[in-house]
């Protein structure tokens, strides 16, 4: 915005973002959110460097916590824009299963055989869209909660997957294909290339784009972004099939990575996805996020689980080092959207003694001109870096 003040209910005016508390307003907004995880990420590898010395700098180690990064950090992306539109996606790792399978069938690798690997690639983005276009359609016109939804597609996907399969894992013939996707580019693997275009591209469509904005309102007051003149429902559909999308382009590089497709493949991928979304600053709620955020929330687990795993420490404490910074991180979410929610409550001075909501952050259509709809008042649900 170009002004210097935004006017959240007549006679109240708030001071302009990012001039509040000091040190409090630097740390609560996306530069210090994100320098926190930075910061981190530093020191859990100069851990590793002091328990595992040189087998954890080693190049080859830091190119395999990347490429083990690249396919969770994909669905990441797509989970990141679902939790910003205010939903939940559970069916993530089962869709990235169906994908893996379908594209791998008999039928499906003969076709490639004929005309180009390409095809096997195309069917696991189809089949990825195709579920999660349910998944959008079911929650947004049939009123189903998305917990709900995701989590009966999360069973169904996963059952026909085995079914398509008849529970065996199917090897991938095509050399070509293969070749291509775990190959690399001056030293840098394919897999965590793919990975880096669909963040710049996730941050591009989030921030830059009209659908970013839209995502950010309807996350932050569906209500005030359907006054204002938003289809929620089709946008509500369409993050749906942006997570399927980013399902399916994981699978193929599952697919490419065991040469394999199998219904166990991305067992778990939601609650991985979902915690590295959370640690990298999105707000479970829904309105605020950062794609940025998300990235390094990836990075931190999977290179902790590379550290226990280097120090021979069993997967038990992994998963108990996980709950522990998954706890740390919505806590952390709590204390910082509280400390906003004060900050702005002391930046405002109601004429008439009243405030328009908590916070002075009004509600319904009372938005200020040329922001989201339903934007949340002192950058809550700014786009963020």
């Amino acid at each position: 915005m170009s002004t210097n003040t935004t006017v959240t209910e007549p006679g109240t005016v708030a001071t302009p973002r990012g001039q509040g508390n000091g040190t409090g307003s630097f740390m609560s907004g996306p530069v210090g959110r994100n320098l926190g995880l930075v910061i981190a990420l530093v020191i859990l590898c100069i851990v590793g460097i002091v328990t595992a010395g040189d087998r954890f700098a080693d190049v080859d180690n830091v190119l395999t916590i990347l490429r083990l990064a690249a396919v969770i950090g994909v669905v990441s992306v797509g989970m990141t824009f679902v939790i910003i539109g205010g939903g939940i996606d559970l069916s993530v790792g089962a869709i990235l299963a169906l994908a893996s399978v379908w594209a791998t069938t008999l039928a499906t690798q003969a076709l490639a055989e004929d005309f180009h690997w390409i095809v096997m690639v195309v069917t696991a983005i189809l089949v990825g869209a195709g579920a999660g276009l349910v998944n959008g359609v079911v929650i947004a016109y049939g009123k189903l909660v998305a917990f709900i939804a995701t989590l009966a597609m999360l069973v169904s996907a996963r059952g026909l997957a085995e079914i398509i399969a008849n529970r065996r894992t199917q090897i991938v013939q095509d050399r070509d294909f293969l070749s291509f996707f775990s190959g690399d580019v001056l030293g840098i693997p394919t897999l965590v290339i793919i990975w880096g275009l669909v963040s710049v591209a996730g941050w591009v469509l989030l921030n830059r784009t009209t659908f970013g904005r839209r995502t950010f309102a309807v996350g932050g007051n569906a209500e005030a972004a359907r006054l204002a003149g938003i289809r929620v429902q089709r946008h509500t559909v369409l993050l749906y099939v942006l997570s399927g999308v980013c399902c399916g382009i994981a699978a193929v590089m599952m697919m490419a990575r065991t040469t394999t497709g199998s219904s166990t493949h991305g067992t778990l991928y939601e609650l991985l996805a979902i915690a590295a979304v959370v640690i990298g600053g999105t707000l479970l709620i829904g309105g605020r996020g950062t794609i940025v955020g998300t990235v390094l929330g990836v990075l931190l687990l999977i290179t902790l689980g590379n550290v226990f795993t280097l120090n021979n420490l069993t997967s038990s404490a992994q998963a108990v080092a996980q709950g522990l910074i998954i706890v740390l991180a919505v806590l952390l979410q709590m204390r910082l959207a509280s400390g906003e929610g004060r900050g702005r409550k002391a930046r405002t001075s109601p004429a008439d003694g009243t405030a328009g909501g908590p916070g002075g952050v009004t509600s319904g259509a009372g938005t200020v001109p040329g922001s989201p709809a339903g934007a949340r008042q002192g950058g809550a649900s700014d786009p963020m870096t």
